[in-house]
C-alpha cells in the first residue's frame, strides 16, 4: 500500500486582501507550508493576522484561493475552525471568570460534552503550568498567566492546527522563555503550529520553517536548516603573541584568500572562492607563523540577515 500523502497546513494561491482605500493587507500570496512548526515572519501590519483571519475563515479573500489542512477554507470554514486552535494576540478574556471556566467553556464551544470539557480543561491548565491558578479569576492574572490562559484555551479541543498570534507579546524574558518552551514543547503532542510574530529569535528558536512576508507579499519561505546555510565566511580565533591577527590576515592575504581582522583575536576569511581547501590553507598559515590556532568556526546567516536581504529586493 502506499502512504497517504499529508496535505499542506496552508496552501495560499494568489490570495489577495484588499480593504479599499489603498489598503491592501495580502498582495497575492503565493506559499506552501508542510506540517510541523511553522513562523509566520513580519513586521506590525505586515499582514499576519489577517493570513489567520482568512485561514480561520472570518474573512473571504478579494481574490485567490486559500487551503488549510486540506480543506478549501471558503467552502467549509465551519469544518476548518474545527480542527484549528487560535491565540490572539489582543487580550480578549473575561476577567471575572475563573481559567478553568473560560478554558472549559471554549471546549463546550468546540463541542465536547460539559464534563469532558471541565476534565480537558484541567489537563491543558496544568500543561501549561496553571493548574494551581484554575480557579483563580483572570482578572488577578500577570500577563504571562493571560497568555498561557489564551494557549490553554487554544488547545482545549485538541486541535490539528494552532495559530498563535504574537504568543510572547509584552512577556518579560522569563515569561517570554517559558512561553516559548512550551510552544516547543506541542510538537511532541503531535500538534502543528504556525507562529505569527516579528521577533525573528523566536522563530529560529521553536520553528523549523519559516514563511516571512513584507507588506502583504512572500519574501522568503522554506526549511530554516536549508535557508541558514553557510555564508562562505570562516572565523579564526588565534594568539600566541602581540598583533596575532594581523600577522594572520597578511599572510592569509598573500595565498590568496580574502582576510580581515573583526577584534584583538579574531580574522573571517572568505572561502567560498577555494572550498575547503581553504581551511588547510588557514591552518598552515597560523602554524607557519608560530602562532596558535584557538578556533576554527564557519558562520552561518541569521534569519535577520536573511529578510533583510530579502526584502531589500
Amino acid at each position: 500500500m502506499h502512504p497517504v500523502p499529508v496535505p499542506p497546513l496552508l496552501r495560499a494561491t494568489a490570495v489577495t486582501m484588499d480593504y479599499g482605500g489603498g489598503a491592501v493587507a495580502l498582495a497575492g500570496l503565493t506559499v506552501e507550508v508542510p506540517p510541523g512548526s511553522v513562523g509566520l515572519v513580519g513586521a506590525n501590519g505586515a499582514g499576519k493576522t489577517t493570513l489567520f483571519r482568512l485561514m480561520l475563515g472570518l474573512m473571504q479573500p478579494s481574490s485567490g484561493a486559500l487551503e488549510v489542512t486540506g480543506r478549501n477554507v471558503a467552502a467549509d470554514p465551519v469544518g476548518i475552525r474545527s480542527r484549528l486552535g487560535y491565540m490572539p494576540e489582543h487580550d480578549c478574556l473575561p476577567l471575572d471568570q475563573t481559567a478553568s471556566d473560560v478554558v472549559a467553556t471554549f471546549g463546550e464551544l468546540a463541542g465536547l460534552p460539559p464534563r469532558a470539557a471541565r476534565q480537558r480543561a484541567s489537563d491543558v491548565l496544568d500543561l501549561v503550568g496553571l493548574d494551581e491558578a484554575r480557579f483563580r479569576p483572570v482578572g488577578g492574572f500577570s500577563t504571562g498567566m493571560r497568555q498561557r490562559t489564551k494557549l490553554a484555551q487554544a488547545l482545549v479541543a485538541d486541535p490539528q492546527l494552532v495559530l498563535l498570534d504574537e504568543p510572547t507579546a509584552g512577556l518579560d524574558p522569563v515569561g517570554r522563555e517559558d512561553m516559548l518552551e512550551l510552544v516547543g514543547r506541542l510538537a511532541g503532542f503531535g500538534i502543528s503550529i504556525i507562529l505569527a510574530t516579528h521577533l525573528l529569535d523566536d522563530v529560529q528558536r521553536v520553528c523549523d520553517h519559516v514563511v516571512m512576508i513584507d507588506r502583504g507579499r512572500l519574501v522568503l519561505a522554506g526549511p530554516i536548516d536549508q535557508l541558514m546555510q553557510t555564508t562562505g565566511v570562516l572565523r579564526v580565533e588565534v594568539g600566541g603573541r602581540a598583533g596575532a591577527v594581523e600577522v594572520v590576515a597578511a599572510a592569509l592575504a598573500e595565498r590568496g584568500l580574502a582576510a580581515r581582522a573583526v577584534d584583538a583575536h579574531s580574522v573571517e576569511v572568505d572561502t567560498r572562492e577555494h572550498g575547503e581547501i581553504a581551511f588547510d590553507i588557514v591552518r598552515d598559515t597560523v602554524a607557519d607563523n608560530g602562532l596558535r590556532l584557538y578556533a576554527l568556526t564557519t558562520r552561518h546567516r541569521s534569519l535577520d540577515d536573511l529578510f533583510l536581504q530579502e526584502a531589500g529586493r
